[in-house]
Order: C-alpha cells, then structure tokens, then sequence
C-alpha cells in the first residue's frame, strides 16, 4: 500500500495542480488525502480506483479549503475565478484514470524551481514527488518534524511568489533546471546511502526514493543520456549496501567487502544500462561516475581492480567537471596506479579549499595514503582529526579504529 500511495503522489497531484493551478493548496490536500488512505484502507481496503479515490478526497479537501477562504475574504475575484467553490467536484472517472496525464517531470521541475534553496529543494521533492509525510523527511534528516514543516512552506511560498505556472519551462531553460533535478536526486541518494550524520551509515528509506523518483524520470525522458547515467550509477552504488556494514553497523571499507553479498541483479541492470547508454555519445558526468562504479563492481576481487581504467575515467570527469571533489577521488586512483606518493601530491593542490579542509574527507583520504606509504604516525594524525569533523558515528568509529590499530 506504501509503494501504490508513493506512485500515486504524483499522478494525484499533477492532476490537480494543472486543474486548479494553485500548487502549495493542492500539495496540503493532497497530503490529507494520503493520510486518509494509509488510515482507512487498511481497515477497509484498497478502492477498485485509488487514483479516483485520492482525487476525490483531496479535492473535498480543497473544496472546504476554497468556500472557508470564499467566506472569510468573500470570495476575493483571483480565488473565484481559479477555482470556485461551485466548479469543484470530483473529476469524472475517464479523465481519472487517463495513462497519459503523467506530470512527474513537471512536478519535479517545479520541486527543483531556482528560487527555492537547495535543501527546500530536496524536502520539497521528497514530500510533492515522493509521497513522503513531513515527519517522515525530518526523521531522514534528523531534524524536528517542526524545523521541517516551515521549511516546506517557505519552498512552496517562494516557488507561489516566483510566479511559477504549471508547465514546462521554456526549451532554453529546461537543461539548466534539468540539471537541478539531477542533483536534488543525487543528493536524496547520497544522504541515504553514507548518511551526513546519527547512528547508522545508511538511510535505506532515501537510497530507495531516489531510485525509485529516478526510474520515473528516467521513463518520462528515455533520451535524456544523463537521468540514464544518474540511474545506473546510483544500481550500481547501491549494489554495495548489504556489504558494507558489520552485524553491529560497523563500516567495511570496498576493498575488504564480501563481494558475494553485493546484488549483482543490480550490478547487471547498472551495467547494460551504462554501457547502451554511453554508446550513444554526448556523455556527461553521471554517465562517467556509473562508468567508475561499472569498472569497481566487475572486478572479481579488490586486487583485480582496473585502476589504470578507473584513474583515465576520473581524469576526463574532472576535465568534464572540475570539483575538488572529484580531484579528492582521483587521488585514490592514482596512488593505486603511481603509489601513494603520488597520491599525496595530487591531495596537497587540495589544501586552499575552505570546503574540503573543514570536512572529514581530505583527512581520511590522506591518513590512507600516509599508512599505504609506511609512515603510520602521520596517518594516525590525520585519521583523528577526520574522526573529530565527522558527525556520522559510524564513520567515526572506523576512523578512531585505524588510528588506533596504528598505535599497537
């Protein structure tokens, strides 16, 4: 029942917000209508039309919505004219039910709107898009459900002030705010998959809504090379997760992982999907990232790793994208090619940026090249200082622990 309400959300609400055309009323009645669903469908079943029954409650949500502003404001012309009370009934069954009346990219393009901010971008798209209750994504980023409820509110206030028509954006403006999508998917994957902070290393929640969101889009734009990318790279990636945690939660590193664990369904899936799609051409950098995880999940074992291959892919992804990020990644491909020494020297062209200095990541990388190169004191420093920036206990644990296997 949880899966058909989340691929109903946005069926429902694009349906009504091209209807009625007021996004942030619709979102709130379509919200109450799922909290009916999951309240009264267990106890009396599952509506021969879901979609239909959804529509419905939602729209009696809007209607009373509607007649108590109509009240209140006495039915000021811009609400009367949109949506009056009287116009609002339910829709009619065969327009309920049209296959082709699927708005997810519209929706999401609207989640992804430019004059939102990043992290409103991400709830917003996880509540609209997703089906996720506020308290739900709170709970996905540990933050009070009361911290997270205005911060979608201020999303949809922005995206209402911006002027924002439900509608695809013009031809010119779409790869930009394509681009946009991409990364508030990414990013929903990336916080499931190493959770910034708390307890547990992955949030499986997240790493499942943004596949899930990504196969979407993925069937709304078949051509597009780099949603196909995005989804191949996050299969391949997530193929991992039941590898890469102890009983007890403890992370495994890649190389010391069981690699007959990994799901290699996933592995497959990700693969052929990469590889037709590259073939193509115009390849971006998610396509180049699915590449790199391509070439970790084919190897037999960590020694047999292709890292002359990895390190040529990771150099053409930084000519494609320039981030220190990326730069931070082909470190550990390189010493694996040149040595750790190398390595070490490519991480020192790191040094001047703020971002990657006040995080975890430039430490942890260098205390791993320091103890491949032999010098286990150097190594143990930098493994602490990572272990105090980190807020993610079990990354934590794991980098105290190899500092402290440096001292026996």
């Amino acid at each position: 029942m949880e899966e058909l309400l989340r691929e109903l959300t946005p069926q429902v609400l694009g349906f009504l917000t091209r209807r009625y055309a007021q996004f942030d009323l619709c979102e709130d009645a379509v919200q109450e209508a799922l909290l009916a669903a999951a309240t009264q469908w267990p106890v009396d079943g599952v509506p021969d039309n879901p979609r239909g029954w959804l529509i419905t409650v939602a729209t009696r949500r809007l209607t009373d919505q509607f007649r108590s502003e109509s009240s209140r404001r006495r039915r000021e012309d811009s609400v009367a004219a949109m949506a009056g009370a009287e116009e609002l009934v339910a829709p009619a069954a065969d327009s309920v039910g049209d296959p082709d009346s699927d708005d997810t990219l519209t929706l999401l393009l609207l989640c992804c709107h430019p004059a939102v901010t990043p992290a409103s971008q991400v709830a917003l798209t996880l509540r609209a898009v997703g089906g996720l209750t506020t308290g739900e994504i709170a709970r996905a980023f540990m933050v009070p459900e009361a911290t997270m409820a205005p911060r979608i509110s201020r999303a949809k206030k922005s995206i209402k002030e911006a002027g924002s028509q439900f509608e695809l954006p013009p031809a010119e403006e779409l790869a930009e705010r394509m681009k946009v999508v991409r990364q508030v998917l990414y990013l929903i994957f990336n916080e499931g998959y190493t959770a910034s902070s708390g307890e547990s290393l992955q949030r499986v929640e997240l790493t499942a809504e943004a596949i899930r969101l990504t196969r979407m889009l993925r069937a709304a734009l078949p051509d597009d090379g780099e949603v196909a990318g995005l989804l191949a790279l996050m299969l391949l990636t997530d193929s991992r997760r039941m590898a890469r945690t102890t009983a007890d939660g403890s992370l495994i590193p890649i190389d010391e992982q069981d690699r007959a664990l990994w799901d290699h369904a996933q592995i497959s899936e990700g693969t052929t999907l990469i590889l037709a799609t590259m073939a193509q051409g115009g390849v971006g950098p998610y396509q180049l990232q699915a590449a790199i995880a391509a070439v970790h999940a084919e190897a037999p074992s960590a020694e047999a790793t292709d890292w002359p291959q990895i390190h040529a892919l990771y150099v053409i992804l930084e000519k494609v994208t320039p981030n220190p990020m990326i730069t931070l990644n082909r470190a550990i491909a390189l010493s694996q090619v040149e040595g750790p020494q190398a390595g070490l020297d490519l991480l020192a062209t790191l040094d001047d940026n703020k971002n990657l200095t006040e995080s975890h990541r430039l430490d942890a990388v260098r205390a791993h090249l320091y103890e491949r190169a032999g010098q286990p004191g150097k190594a143990r420093e930098h493994y602490l200082a990572a272990a105090r920036r980190t807020t993610s206990l079990p990354e934590q644990r794991y980098l105290t622990a190899r500092a402290d296997a440096l001292t026996s």
